[in-house]
């Protein structure tokens, strides 16, 4: 069976908040033995480099010393890294053009930065354009997580995207010999709607038989984002997988969407799957 995943590129700025990336991002490539490179956004703009050199020089040497830093862990890991600075006035886009140069498809990146008062329904602005604009699936990480080692919850909706995201959760699962759950929420619970949650399901289920997954499945009824997070916490699952199109394309819908609250929320690793 094909890895889920070849090529990792992990997004960082180095700081407490990235410590659950770098973690996970080490952790995969070890022992997966997956290819691991870096990119570290460096926030730069003509004007500031006329108006203020001394700062630039201060940025210069403190983007030198945490790829030092990250160097050193890395080779303390025993991984080969490849590390890069990338320098524009918007970090994101450096992340995703850096992802399709080395033809990554996985990123990984920290959920959020510090906390601000929208803080618990939203990720970062940084990681929500990265997700917006990424040529391949995100991996988002909280500050505290670890390597998943319970279980993966995915979750199918009537979008486009649904069979692919059943396709890279069975993949993870298999990969890691975990046990794979999938849900599909009905907004009302009405035999129709279950209908259609059953057959959402059913694809599903048929997709991760194919790649050589038994997995166990559940309709759920209510609010998306809320019963999918209730049914993390209830499996005790410590990886969600979800899509990025339909009601959680976060493109189109920066301050709401399933999967934007699901982000926001989780306090475990969330992977948005995209084709």
């Amino acid at each position: 069976m094909n890895r889920p995943f070849e090529r990792i590129l992990l997004a960082t700025e180095h700081t407490e908040f990235d410590a659950g990336a770098e973690r996970l991002a080490f952790g995969m490539a070890q022992k997966y033995n997956m290819s691991l490179s870096a990119v570290l956004p460096v926030v730069s703009n003509p004007e500031y480099e006329v108006i203020a050199p001394q700062l630039v020089e201060h940025t210069e040497r403190e983007a030198a010393a945490k790829i030092h830093m990250l160097d050193d862990a890395a080779k303390a890991a025993g991984l080969q890294l490849e590390i890069s600075a990338r320098r524009g006035e918007e970090p994101y886009r450096e992340i995703v053009q850096e992802a399709t140069e080395r033809q990554a498809d996985l990123i990984v990146i920290r959920r959020r930065g510090k906390r601000s008062f929208l803080s618990n329904l939203l990720i970062g602005e940084m990681t929500s354009k990265v997700v917006g604009h990424a040529p391949c699936s995100v991996l988002f990480v909280p500050r505290a997580a670890q390597m998943w080692s319970h279980g993966i919850l995915a979750a199918v909706d009537s979008s486009p995207n649904a069979e692919h995201v059943a396709h890279v959760a069975a993949k993870v699962a298999a990969q890691c010999a975990l046990p794979l759950t999938l849900v599909s929420v009905a907004s009302h619970d009405t035999p129709e709607l279950r209908a259609q949650a059953q057959d959402t399901l059913n694809r599903a289920l048929a997709i991760a038989d194919v790649t050589g997954v038994h997995a166990t499945s559940h309709i759920l009824a209510g609010k998306p984002f809320e019963q999918i997070l209730a049914e993390a916490k209830t499996l005790a699952a410590d990886l969600i997988v979800v899509g990025r199109h339909g009601e959680s394309n976060v493109i189109h819908t920066p301050f709401g969407g399933t999967t934007q609250k699901v982000l926001g929320l989780a306090d475990i690793p969330v992977l948005v799957a995209r084709e």
